[in-house]
């Protein structure tokens, strides 16, 4: 009779536990400042690669000859022209879309395999866990960049859904190692158990009791693919492996480096979308350092008003009689121990 009068209350118990862990999640990440600057830079770019059109008037920025070529930066044109002809302002504008895109998408889909991947592996263990290691390894080793240089260009035509599905096939490796070491650690728990005594299935307990407390890890694990596939994809555009007709910030490297803009006076056509690619890193690396420091207190910095608020307090706290420094502010100069007598000196 109490196993059958408890069981109605599981189910609400665990709704409001997860609900729980989810709200002091985004807590923790609003109250974060790595967090808020990061995610600062990211909306900033998010809103310039929705509507370039408050950014910018022009309306094709890959329409060549539209302007006289190589020209200074102006007012008319923020950051000068490019050799064909082309506003860079315009080009780094609309040029937000794309890598935003790769890494957005790249960076889901690597991290779904990787959640699904880690999982099952450390939910199944035995044989199943032995060999989905086994492959997430041996993938793991494999230097990164070289292997998607190699299946880049053995992929056919250089398009967009080419180049992410590259970067989701070597990107998912690192963050399921992730997630399976977090699924070890909760696969022997308490309210894991519980859920297997009720009778739950195997994907009730995975979805509704381990994947609620693995958030933070997994939101983590999507900032790293992000970040790994914006890289990554603006190295392989760099280097001629992307559509050298598409408009990207990896793109317009190439196509800088291919005319010589930085000898020919047009260096902003270099410079600017670097600068884009170094922003939309920097906004992806502090948001994952946030998520850490969330994911993991020993992390987490000590706030400096608190450290100061307790050293007030240390030094203003009343001394207590039979305290260790009222003695020792008490004791004579010829007791027997002293502050430069040797113990045990005669």
């Amino acid at each position: 009779m109490t196993t059958l009068l408890s069981q109605p209350a599981d189910a609400p118990a665990v709704a409001i536990r997860a609900k729980k862990r989810g709200g002091g999640v985004w807590r923790s990440f609003l109250s974060n400042r790595k967090a808020n600057v990061g995610f600062a830079i990211f909306f900033l770019l998010l809103v310039m690669a929705a509507f370039p059109s408050l950014f910018t008037g022009v309306d094709d920025p890959l329409a060549p000859a539209r302007y006289m070529p190589r020209l200074p930066p102006s007012a008319d044109h923020w950051l000068g022209t490019t050799s064909l002809g082309q506003d860079i302002w315009a080009l780094f504008v609309y040029g937000a879309r794309e890598p935003l895109i790769i890494a957005l998408v790249a960076g889901g889909l690597a991290t779904a395999i990787s959640v699904v991947v880690g999982v099952s592996a450390a939910y199944l263990g035995g044989v199943a866990d032995d060999v989905i290691s086994f492959v997430t390894n041996v993938v793991l080793v494999i230097p990164t960049f070289p292997l998607v240089i190699v299946l880049s260009a053995y992929a056919g035509k250089p398009t967009l859904t080419v180049l992410i599905s590259v970067l989701v096939v070597t990107g998912w490796s690192y963050g399921a190692n992730q997630m399976r070491a977090q699924a070890l650690s909760l696969r022997n728990r308490d309210f894991l158990e519980s859920a297997r005594v009720r009778g739950e299935r195997r994907s009730y307990i995975i979805v509704c009791e381990m994947l609620p407390t693995m958030v933070s890890l997994i939101i983590a694990s999507f900032l790293g693919a992000a970040l790994f596939s914006v890289l990554n994809a603006a190295g392989l555009q760099f280097l001629g492996l992307g559509d050298p007709n598409s408009n990207g910030w990896g793109t317009m490297l190439y196509w800088a480096d291919s005319q010589s803009a930085l000898e020919n006076g047009a260096e902003w056509w270099a410079i600017a979308p670097a600068i884009g690619i170094a922003s939309l890193g920097v906004a992806f690396a502090l948001m994952n350092y946030a998520f850490d420091e969330i994911s993991n207190p020993a992390l987490r910095p000590v706030r400096r008003q608190r450290a100061k608020k307790l050293t007030g307090r240390l030094r203003t706290a009343p001394t207590a009689p039979g305290s260790a420094s009222s003695v020792s502010s008490a004791s004579s100069p010829g007791s027997a121990v002293g502050p430069s007598d040797p113990i045990g000196g005669e």
